[in-house]
């Protein structure tokens, strides 16, 4: 569950401000969640809370079930999909991460650093019978995934030590990150590698190496990962996959440079 002191603090108090509070609020949740829940975590008065989600329900972006529950409407799975099928760094993406897949059998990732999160935005599901269970659209945090560590070593000084400053430490597993020490250790190896791992830190028995991908203005800065179950992905196997890994990196953002570039 998102606490109070989260996003409803975080965010600016105009209109538009409070629906993406409740927005975020009920979409993040883990289930459906009653008028009171939303009223303890929003902090907003009864009467004007009442009236957003009322809005939000007439709109399609919510949905009131008979118990009384709020969940994400329909109307959000069509404006998710309609963004996903039109995002021009997927598309540009898109036959490189199938050309990954093909090479190493197991499930690829593209990813996009926001704030503290990674947005997936695609998936190449593998090959193999065990399969990932990450989702397009869902946020996984920055400093314990491969994309995360390598999308951070990115970042300039002054814009990590302000992320880092406002990133609170949750242990998944044995081999996450809780300190900024041993985090910024790994990042200034990533940088000088140019490739990250993700050594069963966010789940336990699943291994990722990825490579970072940016634009040339920065206004998308990521990365792409190959993932896998920690028994078939050996850390031997996963360096030598470093390699196909960069090379699509490039090879993406070689066609971003094209397609997305100053226009004359």
């Amino acid at each position: 569950m998102i606490s109070s002191n989260g996003m409803a603090q975080a965010r600016e108090t105009g209109t538009l401000g409070k629906l993406m509070v409740l927005l975020d609020l009920v979409t993040h949740a883990d289930k459906p969640l009653r008028f009171t829940d939303i009223l303890a975590l929003a902090g907003q008065p009864r009467g004007t809370l009442h009236r957003q989600l009322s809005h939000l329900v007439e709109e399609g972006l919510l949905e009131l079930d008979g118990d009384g529950r709020y969940a994400p409407g329909l109307r959000l799975l069509d404006f998710a999909a309609r963004s996903w099928a039109r995002n021009e760094f997927r598309l540009i993406a898109e036959p490189h991460l199938a050309d990954l897949q093909q090479t190493t059998g197991e499930t690829v990732h593209l990813g996009v650093l926001r704030g503290h999160s990674i947005i997936y935005l695609d998936k190449v599901e593998g090959r193999q019978p065990v399969r990932m269970y990450s989702q397009i659209g869902n946020a996984s945090p920055c400093y314990c995934t491969g994309v995360g560590k390598a999308a951070l070593s990115l970042l300039s000084a002054e814009s990590l030590a302000a992320l880092l400053a406002g990133l609170s430490f949750t242990r998944f597993t044995a081999a996450t990150h809780v300190s900024v020490e041993t985090l910024l250790a790994e990042i200034g190896e990533i940088a000088e590698q140019g490739y990250a791992f993700d050594r069963e830190e966010h789940e336990a028995g699943i291994r990722c190496v990825a490579a970072p991908l940016w634009s040339e203005d920065r206004t998308f800065i990521g990365g792409i990962s190959i993932t896998g179950p920690a028994y078939r992905l050996s850390m031997e196997l996963l360096h030598r996959w470093a390699v196909p890994v960069q090379l699509t990196a490039g090879k993406i953002m070689e066609g971003m440079r094209i397609r997305l570039g100053p226009r004359r």
